[in-house]
């Protein structure tokens, strides 16, 4: 189960990073490239929008959750004893 979940925070980081490319493209240029490919305000622009929330709100939600299922586990290997000073 939690390989299908590091699949899904990875969809959805994904879908959040093309959101925010897309405002950064609109803010500096003017350019809605989701208005371009689907329309202004269709049917399926809107779901690409909502779709752009949604991932959004769950990476919001699911921040502390997220960051611990990619935690990696911490080691007692020498090394790294070594750089911390015990």
């Amino acid at each position: 189960m939690k390989d299908y979940m590091k699949i899904f925070d990875a969809i959805a980081f994904t879908i959040v990073v093309g959101g925010a490319l897309h405002l950064g493209l609109l803010g500096l240029t003017g350019i809605d490239l989701v208005a371009a490919i689907f329309g202004k305000m269709s049917v399926l622009s809107r779901m690409v929008y909502t779709l752009i929330g949604c991932a959004a709100l769950y990476q919001l939600s699911q921040f502390r959750v997220v960051h611990k299922r990619w935690a990696h586990p911490k080691s007692d290997s020498p090394e790294r004893s070594e750089k911390d000073g015990t």
